[in-house]
């Protein structure tokens, strides 16, 4: 990413800040009373976003490494939450000057290959960034890019060998569907059918074909069958690879999988009467932006009817609407273990 040096070039771009109605209203008031005053407001409204990007790019640049035993200071941590809170309070109020003010002290703070503190406060603080701008910006995609599929799968592999939070809630939801289907094993036909609302990359399912090996013998083999959600046709198709791949290293499984595109309609899988049918829903209800949709998702589910349902969610609250309170209660989550 470079730094463009060019002021007049940068401030030509427009940049389109968000506003409510409210204040939509007031600067059209404004601007017909007073409208060379409005247009030196908006000009210095540019000029202090601009300033704000560069520090950005500052912080980007610095070699946080060679300070960082000074950023464990007491308190230092508590000061950046402080920051966070009064930014987000100020863009809520539509006070861009006093929001920026605040992240540009936020960004002479932070790394995003700092401390668990920084490394929070500095992805909060783009988020706050990126609310400045509508996605029409030219700096928008700048501050928002995503990861590319690589370089997600990457890091989510580097968490999952040393978090235990992915690993607990997988073997938890494995063994009960382990149990469901050795309860039903006299009537099963020793097929098992999971159904996972979102298959991600897979990791969860291993662990699951070795258990199921362990009670299988090549005469008496087991057949898994996977049908799984993905949010892309690449993503299923990888995963789909991994698996079989996996599942050649047991003779005494027979492995078939089956991938649906996340948000397509709902269509019932081919089911069997004599085959234990299991739910997964690990992290997946908190990834649904509405009540309506996970309500379908559950009645989808019932009329499945499976020997078992597993789900596994993390804490969270879904009855805050306005951008303050969801804002507040995103930092809390994230950022409130950090702080002593």
């Amino acid at each position: 990413m470079e730094l463009i040096d060019d002021d007049k070039e940068f401030l030509s771009l427009s940049l389109a800040l968000v506003k409510d109605s409210d204040y939509e209203r007031k600067r059209k008031r404004t601007r017909k009373e007073t409208p060379n005053r409005w247009d030196s407001t908006e000009s210095c409204e540019e000029g202090k976003i601009f300033s704000l990007l560069q520090m950005r790019e500052k912080m980007l640049r610095l070699d946080h490494n060679r300070k960082r035993a000074a950023d464990h200071e007491d308190g230092k941590g508590l000061h950046l939450i402080h920051l966070l809170l009064i930014s987000a309070t100020s863009i809520n109020e539509n006070n861009i000057s006093s929001a920026v003010e605040n992240l540009c002290e936020l960004y002479q703070n932070v790394c995003l290959t700092g401390d668990s503190v920084q490394r929070v406060a500095a992805y909060f603080a783009d988020g706050l960034m990126a609310r400045l701008l509508t996605r029409n910006s030219p700096f928008y995609d700048m501050i928002m890019k995503g990861p590319t599929p690589d370089e997600e799968f990457l890091a989510f592999t580097e968490l999952y060998k040393v978090s235990p939070f992915y690993q607990f809630a997988h073997f938890t939801a494995n063994q009960a569907i382990l149990e469901a289907f050795e309860r039903e094993e006299n009537t099963n036909n020793r097929a098992l059918h999971v159904i996972d609302f979102d298959i991600s990359f897979g990791f969860q399912w291993p662990s699951l074909m070795q258990s199921l090996s362990e009670n299988a013998t090549p005469t008496k083999r087991v057949l898994l069958k996977m049908t799984g959600f993905g949010r892309s046709l690449e993503e299923l198709q990888e995963t789909e690879s991994r698996l079989v791949s996996f599942a050649k290293g047991f003779r005494n499984i027979v492995f078939e999988f089956h991938g649906l595109l996340r948000g397509s309609k709902l269509m019932k899988p081919k089911l069997k009467k004599s085959e234990t049918v299991a739910v997964n829903l690990v992290f997946h209800l908190s990834s649904l932006n509405s009540y309506s949709k996970i309500s379908n998702t559950l009645n989808y589910a019932h009329l499945l009817r499976p020997s078992v349902v597993v789900l596994v969610e993390q804490e969270g609250s879904r009855n805050t609407h306005n951008f303050l309170s969801r804002f507040m209660d995103s930092l809390h989550y994230f950022a409130g273990k950090l702080i002593h």
